[in-house]
């Protein structure tokens, strides 16, 4: 247990320290793809929940609150409403970001395993880019479920570990491995965080591994989508 903590909080740590940079290093290492991604994940996750109004998104591992943004921006677009929109990490760097950002949403310094969120309050829970960096990722699951309304969705968008290693995803690991950590290097000015990122995906779990935790926590898949050369996978489930 001791150990976990540890791994978590060094983990914390290397985002305090990058938050600065770390939106501007996200839009030049993936050359503003990712915005498609977040788009796609909010659209199809409305339609899915098919309401005009809801009460509460949380944004789990927010960062510097993008994602957020996003739900706001297509919420918008699509005539819903959202009472509040919440984002809550452990990383105080990231969010001291996040609220110059966005002032205007409610945030939480904590961990996706101890969410200080009432039980099945929130209608939506999303999670980009970040459950790979949970330690204790099957635990934050049940926590999650524990957060959403019966029949509520969790939207994760990662990057999943790929076992079937074809020519086109060998070319996107020399991407990930060779030229991303310096790219995120050189814009933080802090290697280790960036050389974490791909070491970080091939200690994760597969897509079907991923699908096997939520399961177990009390989800049911809806859908799930690769993109950019399998680069990134969203994956949306519904509260059983």
């Amino acid at each position: 247990m001791e150990e976990k903590a540890h791994k978590q909080e060094k983990i914390v740590s290397m985002f305090d320290d990058i938050a600065p940079t770390y939106d501007t290093a996200n839009r030049v290492m993936s050359m503003g793809v990712d915005i498609s991604w977040r788009k796609k994940a909010c659209n199809l996750s409305f339609e899915m929940y098919a309401k005009d109004t809801l009460e509460r998104i949380v944004d789990v591992a927010c960062g510097t609150g993008d994602m957020m943004g996003f739900w706001k921006k297509q919420a918008q677009k699509a005539g819903i409403a959202i009472g509040e929109l919440v984002g809550v990490d452990p990383s105080r760097g990231m969010l001291e970001v996040a609220k110059e950002k966005f002032p205007e949403f409610s945030y939480h310094t904590a961990k996706a395993t101890e969410i200080p969120l009432e039980n099945e309050s929130a209608d939506i829970l999303s999670i980009t880019y970040g459950i790979r960096n949970v330690v204790e990722r099957q635990e934050a699951l049940y926590e999650f479920n524990r957060v959403l309304k019966r029949g509520g969705l969790v939207v994760i968008l990662e990057f999943m570990k790929d076992e079937n290693k074809t020519l086109l995803k060998k070319v996107r690991d020399i991407y990930l491995h060779k030229i991303l950590p310096y790219v995120g290097g050189l814009i933080s000015k802090n290697l280790e965080a960036y050389t974490y990122l791909p070491n970080s995906i091939e200690n994760f779990v597969t897509i079907q591994g991923m699908h096997t935790e939520l399961d177990k926590a009390g989800f049911d898949i809806l859908y799930t989508q690769s993109f950019s050369m399998d680069i990134s996978t969203l994956i949306i489930a519904k509260k059983r």
